[in-house]
């Protein structure tokens, strides 16, 4: 956990982070799409606030121990797989019980089988197999990219703002910032399903504040990074792999619903993180007050 003395390392770490993500904001940007380079500028971008963090505790003189990189117990991994595969079912139910979207779009069912190479398989075969790789083998690699960014916000930032501002606020400054650096990427490049930036950036903004929440309970609760770390990795896999491309449009209005820049799944994640955030009081640890 987070010293609570006024050095803490909050500016430093800040610093380093936005100073090392210019680097890569200019390269994504220079591209115009999030898999300039075959993906590797993204990458590193999402690694800049782990190295930050790790180079903060260097230049502090201290061990990489207060990142918070026990394992803990397994019920927090679990938990943290299993919660956005969760709403984000939830979400997507509503989009294809209201019809604002449909379920089965054949372009991306199409893609499936013909990248699993199953040829004349039925779709649902096709479907189940892929879901099955992606919540494994793809979590393998979501989790070496939410790694690097779960270092730099849960592992440090968010245990050292809430000793400062409480629970309450030290999750919501912490997800105001990493809010606010994803910016770039989402106003100069293509970090968006179809909506304009009036529109995505309010619904990205509730639903990062509403992750805060619940990644900053999971990390205080369970004392450890790598519930973070999972639940980020499950978030993007699920929603940017499965859920969103397999929704089939229904007119203009589908994508002001889906994804993260739509508005269906940040209002159920408010009342996911609602529900994680009357449980502050199970919290422990020198970090934690109820506020």
């Amino acid at each position: 956990m987070a010293r609570t003395g006024s050095s803490s390392g909050i500016g430093l770490f800040l610093l380093l982070t936005f100073g090392l993500s210019c680097v890569f904001y200019a390269l994504v940007i220079a591209t115009g799409h999030l898999g300039g380079a075959m993906g590797m500028y993204v990458t590193g971008l999402m690694w800049c606030p782990g190295i930050a963090a790790l180079l903060t505790c260097r230049l502090r003189g201290e061990g990489p121990g207060r990142l918070g990189w026990r394992w803990g117990a397994w019920r927090w991994p679990w938990l943290a797989y299993l919660v956005p595969l969760g709403y984000a079912a939830v979400a997507y139910a509503i989009v294809w019980g209201t019809g604002l979207g449909g379920f089965g779009n054949p372009q991306f069912l199409g893609k499936i089988g013909q990248a699993l190479g199953f040829g004349g398989a039925p779709a649902w075969l096709n479907t189940a197999v892929y879901l099955v790789l992606l919540g494994s083998v793809g979590m393998v690699r979501s989790l070496s990219t939410a790694l690097g960014e779960e270092i730099g916000w849960r592992g440090f930032l968010a245990p050292a703002l809430v000793a400062r501002l409480g629970f309450t606020g030290g999750a919501l400054v912490t997800g105001a910032i990493w809010a606010a650096w994803h910016l770039p990427i989402l106003l100069f490049a293509d970090y968006n399903a179809g909506t304009p930036w009036w529109f995505a950036m309010p619904c990205f903004v509730v639903l990062v504040l509403s992750s805060s929440v619940l990644m900053t309970w999971l990390r205080l609760r369970s004392g450890s990074l790598w519930p973070c770390a999972v639940m980020h990795a499950s978030h993007n896999l699920f929603i940017q792999a499965f859920f969103t491309p397999i929704t089939a449009p229904r007119g203009t209005i589908t994508p002001y619903a889906i994804d993260e820049f739509g508005f269906v799944l940040p209002l159920v994640m408010v009342v996911v993180a609602v529900v994680f955030w009357l449980k502050r009081d199970a919290l422990r640890g020198e970090a934690t007050v109820t506020a």
